[in-house]
């Protein structure tokens, strides 16, 4: 995602959002990868669903943001992973 992406996701995120609040991300992540998102949130307990054939995993937290640039840092983070999907 581009800085003009990034810039027109957080105009987005302040109009429907006050900050603070509690966010939900959601991931996708292929099967052996689980960890390596887990790893990058040791502080919160996500909830789980594998793939139907098992070969992806959802994850979705709920975390307090503090603010729009907060939720951008974390997918910035994410999208780290190989493979990961973020909804």
């Amino acid at each position: 995602m581009d800085s003009q992406n990034f810039e027109k996701f957080r105009e987005q995120l302040d109009q429907h959002h006050a900050w603070p609040c509690v966010y939900t991300f959601k991931f996708i992540v292929p099967m052996g990868k689980e960890h390596l998102l887990k790893a990058q949130f040791p502080d919160h307990i996500p909830s789980e669903k594998a793939s139907k054939n098992r070969n992806y995993t959802s994850f979705t937290y709920q975390m307090m943001m503090p603010s729009s640039q907060a939720v951008i840092d974390i997918y910035i983070l994410a999208s780290k992973i190989e493979g990961l999907i973020a909804l």
